[in-house]
This record gives C-alpha cells, structure tokens and sequence, in this order.
C-alpha cells in the first residue's frame, strides 16, 4: 500500500518527498520494525527513487531517527499530555488526564496509528536512536509525570518513592498495549477497546494509582 500525505501549500518538491519518506518510512517501520525494513518498501511506499534515502537522510539509521521524532512530535500534537487540563488544576485531575492521553497515544486508530505503534515497538525493540529520543522526549515527558507524583506524595522530586510511583503509573498503560494479545485470548470481550473503553481504563489506572500513592504517602 502506497502511502499518501496531506501537502502544505507551497511546500516545494525536495520538502514533500521527505515528508513522504517519513510518513512511508514510518508505516513500514511500525508494521515490521527497524532490522526488517527495507529502503525499497520504504521509498516504493512513499513513490520515491530508490535513491532519495540517501539523498535525504543519508542512510536508514538517519532516516529512523527522524521518522521516530516526527512521529513522537506529531502524536503529542494530536494528544498533548495534559489534554485540555491546566497545570494549576489540582494533581489527581493532571494524572488522570496524563493517563489519558498516553493512552489515547499508544491506542490511536486509523491514519495516524503507527505513531503510537512505531514508539511501542522501539521500547520493546529498542535501536541505537532510542538514547537520543530519551534525552529529546521522553526524559522531559517523565519529569511531567514525576513533578504530579511528588506532589501527590508531599515529597521532593529526587525521592526515590517517585521514580518507583512513576513507573507503575506507566507500567499499567503499557500493560494493556504489550499484553493485548493474551489478554483478549483470554478475555474476548476485551478485544474492541473504543472511546469510551479507553476512558474507563484512564479512570481505573488513575483511582489504583491515587490509592496506592495515597497509602505510601500515609506510611511517613
């Protein structure tokens, strides 16, 4: 399947065959992952000479670098991590809707899911680029995280019940992504997760969250 692209206006020919690339190279790189791509499917995709890998990015890793940076980028402008919550709103309402949107992002649908699909299957098959998107993402994104948990525990940020919080917070959501395909063998009716279903996973992730951070906290 060909991969087609919405074109700004006056976007000159060298720009739109790189954006092509990378939304082509992002779609094969989601389906099969980084080894098992081709610069062939990638450029046959985004109907490009053989040759335009290199002349664009200089070789495949280059090029999965930055698809996975416009691919971060472009997720986080369709589902900011806040969503529509200010950061003077109070913790658990921050959490909640951090969950939410982290979900929103790993479960999106249609043209632009593989954004969520390609930055799951690097954590899972993780590149030479994952340092550099760690240190531009998701290290930035983390403090987010951690700066509501130290608030919910009354407690600095380098505490080390923080990171441990944070990271559970984040396991839950990734759980449901990374083990989808036992668990709608084993639970069928779990196989179609829609708005609504994602909705109500945010608000179950948030009150276990907010119940355990609650007991910790207590335990001073």
């Amino acid at each position: 399947m060909k991969t087609r692209i919405n074109i700004p206006e006056g976007e000159d020919n060298q720009a739109v065959t790189r954006r092509q690339l990378i939304e082509a190279a992002g779609a094969v790189f989601a389906e099969v992952g980084f080894r098992s791509a081709t610069v062939r499917e990638i450029c046959r995709r985004g109907e490009a000479n053989i040759a335009a890998v290199n002349y664009h990015f200089g070789d495949k890793e280059t090029l999965y670098l930055e698809v996975l940076r416009y691919a971060n980028a472009r997720a986080l402008e369709k589902y900011p991590p806040f969503l529509n919550v200010g950061p003077e709103a109070p913790a658990e309402k921050r959490l909640r809707a951090y969950v939410l949107s982290f979900l929103l992002r790993i479960f999106d649908q249609g043209p632009t899911s593989w954004y969520g699909k390609l930055m799951s299957r690097e954590m899972i098959e993780p590149t030479a680029a994952l340092e550099s998107i760690i240190e531009e993402k998701i290290r930035p994104m983390s403090k987010d995280l951690w700066t509501i948990v130290a608030e919910l525990l009354d407690c600095p940020l380098n505490d080390g019940r923080v990171r441990q919080c944070s990271f559970s917070v984040v396991s839950q959501c990734v759980f449901y992504h990374h083990c989808r395909p036992v668990m709608t063998r084993m639970h069928p009716e779990l196989a179609s997760l829609d708005a609504a279903g994602i909705e109500s996973l945010a608000d179950h992730i948030t009150r276990f969250s907010l119940a355990a951070i609650k007991a910790i906290a207590a335990r001073k």
